[in-house]
């Protein structure tokens, strides 16, 4: 399949299978008579596992380690489970970050009682840091 087709399919951008391709992510495809690529259901496979990751938030770095390992069905799962580990970690440090965003907002929206900007709470406590 062309590359439009391996990205609709996958639900990524052309340029980012492209991008996938120049970091070594993927394989580089074979190429038709006209010099398209042409990708086959490996590529779209390996798509795929790099699509899930990405969605779920994973880093290019983490990302390629986890096709690293993947690419070897018989190596220690230890490694996969240190870095999905080290994922929560960090979503758990941000879901903190977005509580204390949220309780600080909370605390000036909605209680806003004035009528023009000038005396209006939320544009006061963003001009004051």
């Amino acid at each position: 399949m062309k590359i439009g087709e391996i990205a609709q399919r996958t639900g990524l951008k052309v340029e980012t299978v492209r991008f996938y391709e120049a970091e070594g992510l993927i394989a580089p495809p074979e190429r038709s008579g006209g010099n398209y690529r042409l990708y086959g259901q490996s590529h779209l496979d390996r798509l795929a596992f790099i699509k899930r990751s990405r969605d779920l938030g994973f880093t290019l770095d983490q990302v390629r380690d986890l096709l690293r390992l993947a690419d070897d069905p018989r190596g220690s799962c230890a490694e996969a489970d240190a870095i999905a580990t080290v994922h929560i970690q960090e979503i758990d440090r941000k879901l903190a970050d977005l509580a204390a965003l949220r309780a600080e907002i909370a605390q000036w929206g909605g209680a806003c009682t004035a009528t023009i900007i000038a005396d209006c709470r939320v544009i006061d406590a963003l001009s004051h840091a």
